[in-house]
């Protein structure tokens, strides 16, 4: 399967991420979003990000010019269908998901592969609700985009090796690690980290620590560059929250079982970075812990 034209659904800080590297890798690269706004901001921004990386030499001005240029916009959903591959990175709810899949069949491609970008949600559901469940599979990038060298490439129950063997070959051509991870909710990394960075709440649900000593503990004390609670705001404690009800109810097991004070703050709409508050404050010159 040759892959030359990709489709980006969505505008946010994830596809917004994908466009720009699929573009400085020469794809030509097509992206919608229902929101206008998103669309019409995603050329700045994406602009902006390879900013950073021609102030490093990364990329030339030359290379970003480019870049840019292969990257469009449309505001219909469906004229993605002709691409030789579609990226799904809308939010992370399913019915989100099930809807712009059900929307995108009819105008598909013979040979378009479906992929998604979500982080925890079944595969082999998802392709389940389309035409091509042998060319569908997750293909899961790390925030941010350009910066994060591993992509989680996630075969269904139905996958086909074609399908599988054209993805990686994407990533390769990125300059990215693929991972195969088998369809289990959160797959690998989320796996892992989510329960994590439950536990770090649950900690200091607890009272055993406070958010700047659980952070510094780990940073410190287990080398990790963020502390868990740092991470957390950074993902979006929404996201957090929503991979472990997908841990919780697809695993039946209670060690997932989501903290009550993650949940309360994603009801107090504290969703770390992304709304100024969340296990930190960001409203002023310098991050304070809200607890």
């Amino acid at each position: 399967m040759t892959i030359e034209r990709i489709g980006v659904v969505g505008a946010g800080q994830m596809g917004n991420g994908i466009a720009h590297v699929l573009a400085l890798a020469g794809y030509d690269v097509l992206m919608t979003d229902t929101s206008a706004d998103a669309l019409n901001a995603s050329h700045g921004i994406i602009g902006a990000n390879i900013d950073r990386q021609v102030a490093r030499d990364k990329v030339s001005e030359g290379e970003k010019a480019e870049a840019l240029a292969r990257i469009k916009t449309t505001g219909k959903l469906t004229d993605l269908g002709p691409t030789d591959l579609i990226i799904e990175a809308a939010t992370e709810r399913e019915a989100v998901k099930v809807a712009i899949f059900e929307d995108l069949v009819p105008h598909l491609g013979k040979d378009t592969i479906l992929t998604s970008n979500t982080s925890s949600i079944s595969i082999t559901r998802l392709a389940s609700r389309t035409d091509r469940p042998e060319r569908f599979m997750g293909f899961h990038f790390m925030n941010p985009v350009p910066v994060m060298q591993l992509v989680e490439l996630i075969r269904g129950i139905a996958t086909d090796e074609a399908t599988f063997a054209a993805c990686r070959g994407v990533v390769e051509r990125l300059g990215k690690t693929a991972a195969s991870a088998e369809d289990f909710p959160a797959f690998i990394v989320n796996r892992i980290l989510m329960p994590m960075i439950n536990e770090a709440v649950y900690t200091l649900y607890e009272g055993v620590g406070s958010v700047a000593s659980i952070d510094s503990s780990m940073k410190l004390g287990a080398n990790h560059p963020m502390g868990p609670l740092e991470l957390a705001d950074f993902i979006g404690l929404d996201t957090c929250l929503a991979i472990m009800n997908v841990l919780h109810d697809g695993l039946a097991d209670t060690k997932y079982r989501p903290c009550p004070l993650l949940t309360k703050y994603v009801e107090a709409g504290w969703l770390g970075r992304k709304s100024d508050r969340g296990f930190y404050d960001y409203r002023g010159e310098v991050p304070v812990p809200t607890r």
